[in-house]
């Protein structure tokens, strides 16, 4: 199943919220992207109705099995290509911005590719 990009990006911003603080709800997310609170609602509800996130009475939100592993895709990939720009002397704002949008467009083949050619030659 294809899931857009905005979609990733919630899912990321998800899992970095939860690695920083002991829960994350909608309010948190919407400061963090700096959007909206309804456009968060919104975008919850698809991802709750789509598998991707459980939400409790207190509207905590966690990752489900299936979210974790799109949101954890995602931030590898983000991370890993930030890095490499930020290696080449990209300003790290500059490098952040681009990874995001490289993020959701590679394939797998491509990234593999990449992670491969960085282990073999140790540049990172």
């Amino acid at each position: 199943m294809k899931i857009h990009e905005s979609a990733e990006d919630y899912l990321e911003t998800i899992l970095i919220l939860s690695q920083r603080q002991p829960s994350v709800r909608s309010i948190d997310i919407a400061t963090e992207l700096d959007y909206s609170k309804p456009s968060v609602s919104v975008a919850m509800k698809h991802l709750r109705e789509n598998g991707y996130i459980t939400v409790n009475d207190e509207g905590h939100i966690k990752l489900t099995p299936s979210g974790l592993a799109i949101a954890a895709k995602i931030y590898e990939r983000h991370t890993v290509i930030s890095e490499i720009l930020e290696s080449m002397g990209v300003n790290p704002k500059v490098a952040a911005e681009d990874a995001c949008r490289v993020e959701h467009v590679i394939s797998t083949e491509s990234f593999d590719a990449i992670k491969k050619y960085i282990k073999d030659h140790r540049l990172l």
